[in-house]
């Protein structure tokens, strides 16, 4: 038996499910980018930040690459605080565990 309550295992449950998702996007470098920024701060983010990032994993890959690198502009409506330290990480991969 465990000490772990409901929402506990369910925080959990949704961590795992968003690592995996997030290191397998479809593309190395999409898999590393996002991966990699998720890996680094999982195990710290609120409960708001997981569901930020649940929505923004819904975005297609090419898409979310192109927002990351800075091909394409985020729109008004899908920038999140999440969203500009995932590109402050991929501008600054050296960086990554910080924030």
């Amino acid at each position: 038996m465990t000490d772990e309550t409901p929402l506990a295992a369910d925080l959990d449950r949704r961590r795992r499910r968003l690592l995996f998702r997030a290191t397998h996007r479809g593309t190395h470098e999409s898999d590393l980018l996002i991966g990699g920024f998720v890996a680094a701060r999982l195990a710290r983010l609120t409960l708001a930040e997981i569901e930020a990032l649940e929505a923004l994993l819904e975005t297609p890959d090419p898409v979310l690459a192109d927002w990351l690198t800075g091909r394409e502009p985020i729109p008004p409506e899908s920038e999140t605080p999440l969203l500009r330290a995932m590109v402050a990480a991929s501008a600054h991969p050296s960086g990554r565990n910080s924030s």
